[in-house]
């Protein structure tokens, strides 16, 4: 599990290795509206009390410098190549914006992922609910699972899974960055297209919970993250919070993919 100071693009430096799976949680680009979503936008979370110092302000003064096609090829160089034999080929899965979508896939298309498959990951909450003007609000999380040619590798026990899945929140993990992702969800996903003893690269790694999902499952985790207070805190505060509990399963439970506290997805049978 090592999560690196650094961008993604100077990976040759640390000698990581291929990945079955990428994963990433890339910028929204949504700038001074970052918190637009967000209890703290208003002093102490309650409208009445007026906005407060985060209101028309952005997550990061980096956002902007994010660039698709440098990401894109990362991934297609890092993630291992198709391989001869089924159900072994990696996969990439992208968290983003609803309308960045359609971007990723016409750019993920210029680096050898032309295929792909929308993911939406529902919540039973919303933040947006502290905007009285609005009668419909948002609910979900959206992904791009991209991959080449062959399907990725899949462990389902030849089971189906919908494209739509419930949020599962995360009450536990401590919170060190903005848009941290739950740790049960991205659990499901490294379960899925995963084996125990497989690589999982983040290239824009934040908090780190992907890391600590890889790790729970017995993968080993890289990670890149180029602002240190995210860095400092995963080893600070959140590597300290799991060590005594996330090394605790059996070799067997790792061998049969599936240990006891990972949550199945919403299947149904082919």
């Amino acid at each position: 599990m090592e999560l690196y100071r650094d961008h993604f693009q100077n990976y040759k430096r640390y000698n990581v290795p291929k990945a079955q799976l990428i994963i990433a949680d890339i910028p929204y680009n949504i700038g001074v509206n970052a918190y637009g979503s967000n209890p703290n936008w208003y002093n102490g979370g309650d409208i009445k009390n007026g906005e407060s110092k985060l209101a028309k302000s952005q997550f990061f003064d980096t956002d902007n410098d994010f660039r698709v096609p440098e990401f894109m090829h990362f991934a297609s160089t890092m993630l291992k190549k198709e391989p001869k034999g089924k159900q072994q080929a990696g996969c990439m899965i992208v968290f983003c914006a609803f309308d960045q979508q359609f971007m990723l896939i016409e750019q993920a298309k210029k680096y050898g992922f032309n295929n792909y498959i929308n993911l939406v990951f529902r919540k039973n909450y919303s933040p947006q609910v502290l905007k009285a003007n609005m009668k419909i609000v948002g609910n979900c999380e959206y992904a791009v699972l991209f991959y080449r040619e062959k399907l990725p590798k899949f462990n389902n026990n030849g089971r189906m899974i919908m494209n739509c899945m419930d949020y599962e929140r995360d009450n536990v993990t401590p919170k060190i960055h903005p848009t941290q992702k739950s740790i049960h969800v991205i659990q499901k996903l490294i379960d899925i297209f995963t084996d125990p003893g497989d690589v999982v690269i983040d290239p824009t790694a934040g908090s780190g919970v992907t890391l600590l999902a890889a790790e729970n499952l017995g993968r080993k985790g890289y990670g890149f993250e180029i602002k240190k207070e995210f860095v400092d805190k995963f080893h600070d505060t959140l590597t300290q919070n799991y060590q005594n509990t996330i090394f605790s399963y059996t070799q067997q439970e790792l061998i049969n993919n599936r240990p006891p506290y990972v949550p199945i997805i919403e299947e149904v049978q082919p």
